[in-house]
């Protein structure tokens, strides 16, 4: 199997029921997209979003799990309670998580293992801060990260991962197309040298992707989609980007 193309989009802490209207008016305008399709709400939003998405192309996802499946985790959310409402995907690592909340490499790989218990798609997000893309670290820390956040039972069928620069993260500054590809070259080879359908696994891009530079991002080696952040909460914005996607 080839990677399959991905649009994801990462509400983040936004959105209220009255924002589900925006799925309707996405799918409207994208009855059939022409790649895989997915929305990322806040934890309250998922079933009411799986919910409106019902026989349609649009698939729900979460923005966190916790490493266990049940227990007194005041606050949390296991994969399993994800998937029971209708979830089929999970982003994990985060930048925002892992700086906000402290998350090391062995808590998102955890996290990842137990979304694979549960059938959800791990979304697994990897990236260099400003101060590491500086200092010539880049590759470095996205293989360091790769090979402490992916589990070992992690396939392309149950695994994406997404390289999401932390200095490019809702400032509208994005990296240069050779920066990217340069990522996603050294993901590809050190995916394919661990696992079997390393070849297979869809890499995606995130960092400011807008409709105004989607297409050029897509034409990049190596990146099949973009986790999209702040223009996802809006049709008209994720739009021309998922339609750039289809057209790549």
């Amino acid at each position: 199997m080839a990677p399959r193309k991905l649009a994801a989009g990462n509400w983040k802490m936004n959105g209220t029921l009255a924002s589900l209207a925006e799925v309707d008016a996405l799918l409207s305008a994208h009855p059939a997209p022409g790649c895989d399709l997915l929305l990322c709400p806040p934890a309250v939003l998922v079933h009411a979003m799986a919910q409106r998405a019902q026989g349609s192309a649009l698939k729900v996802g979460g923005q966190d799990c916790h490493a266990n499946a049940s227990g007194a985790h005041t606050g949390d959310i296991a994969a399993a309670e994800l998937a029971d409402v209708g979830a089929s995907h999970v982003i994990l690592g985060h930048s925002e998580r892992r700086a906000d909340h402290g998350e090391t490499d062995a808590q998102v790989a955890a996290k990842a293992i137990a979304a694979h218990q549960a059938g959800l798609v791990a979304i697994i997000c990897v990236g260099e801060t400003e101060t590491q893309r500086d200092a010539g670290q880049t590759l470095d820390v996205i293989a360091a990260q790769l090979a402490g956040s992916v589990p070992d039972c992690a396939t392309a069928a149950n695994t994406v991962i997404a390289y999401e620069p932390v200095w490019a993260i809702g400032t509208g500054r994005t990296p240069t197309n050779d920066q990217i590809a340069e990522v996603h070259a050294l993901m590809r080879d050190k995916l394919s040298a661990r696992f079997a359908d390393g070849a297979d696994f869809t890499l995606l891009y995130g960092g400011s992707v807008k409709p105004g530079n989607a297409a050029e991002i897509f034409a990049i080696p190596h990146v099949e989609g973009a986790l999209v952040g702040g223009a996802s909460l809006k049709a008209s914005d994720f739009g021309p980007i998922v339609a750039a996607l289809a057209a790549a």
